[in-house]
């Protein structure tokens, strides 16, 4: 998983340099974020047909659409038109992305911070049907959380030690199920309580947000539709555009 506070501008993809220091190392992203070469390689090669067009802002929206439909997930029309920052924020990314011990109450607050709803954040945290996370975000969760299902937790031990700094970049998938479809299987593990995170299974554990995640599991094109709706929602969210900012040559540095 990764993430950028700043908007839908691309700052993720800035490496540091002497004058600041980027989004890649937060702690969200550190040791987490992976694939950047794919988003540069797609960049280099349409720079070469089409100079200065397109954004890395713009291609990062279309991989995300098109990674979900390659994965078995709802396509949409994306938003084209975005433009990519001149700068990273590694503070607002820390301080703003909810980490993986977050309550539910907490999720919630940081979503509605960037004008998501409640039921955008468990549309969207259903992205969670694919990837994986490595071992110090659900340590915590295996070890101590009683909401747990016992089967589950004792096989995710196998591979993340109790022991701190021990196994620390070990992965699991965030899907029990089916970790490469992108489907409703995230939401029938949360029922089973074989959510990976702890913020995982606060959706499901007597809470505000239990009927949407039955819902989903009873309803999969409903969360398709959900999700798509709060990827466009999302995809909204502070972008550049008309002067603002620049399309950068390359994506991992400014113009």
């Amino acid at each position: 998983m990764s993430a950028s506070d700043q908007g839908c501008d691309a700052s993720l993809l800035l490496d540091d340099t002497s004058n600041f220091t980027g989004e890649q190392t937060a702690n969200p992203n550190r040791n987490s974020i992976r694939g950047l070469n794919v988003i540069d390689n797609i960049k280099s090669q349409v720079e070469k047909v089409c100079p200065g067009v397109v954004s890395c802002a713009d291609i990062l929206a279309i991989v995300a659409r098109d990674s979900v439909v390659i994965l078995g997930g709802p396509g949409w029309n994306v938003k084209l038109g975005r433009r990519d920052s001149r700068t990273a924020s590694l503070s607002p990314t820390n301080n703003n992305i909810p980490p993986p011990i977050s309550s539910l109450s907490n999720l919630i607050s940081k979503y509605q911070a960037q004008g998501l709803s409640t039921l955008d954040m468990v549309t969207l945290s259903g992205a969670q049907t694919i990837g994986q996370a490595r071992c110090i975000s659900f340590r915590g969760r295996i070890y101590n959380d009683s909401n747990i299902d016992s089967s589950f937790a004792k096989m995710r031990q196998m591979n993340c030690p109790q022991t701190n700094g021990s196994g620390d970049n070990n992965l699991a998938p965030l899907d029990l199920q089916t970790p490469t479809t992108f489907d409703n299987k995230y939401f029938q593990n949360l029922i089973s309580q074989k959510g990976l995170l702890h913020s995982d299974q606060v959706l499901f554990n007597g809470g505000s947000t239990d009927s949407i995640v039955k819902g989903y599991v009873n309803n999969p094109n409903s969360f398709s539709s959900d999700f798509v709706a709060a990827m466009i929602k999302m995809g909204d969210i502070s972008p550049l555009t008309g002067s603002q900012g620049e399309i950068r040559k390359v994506c991992g540095k400014v113009n």
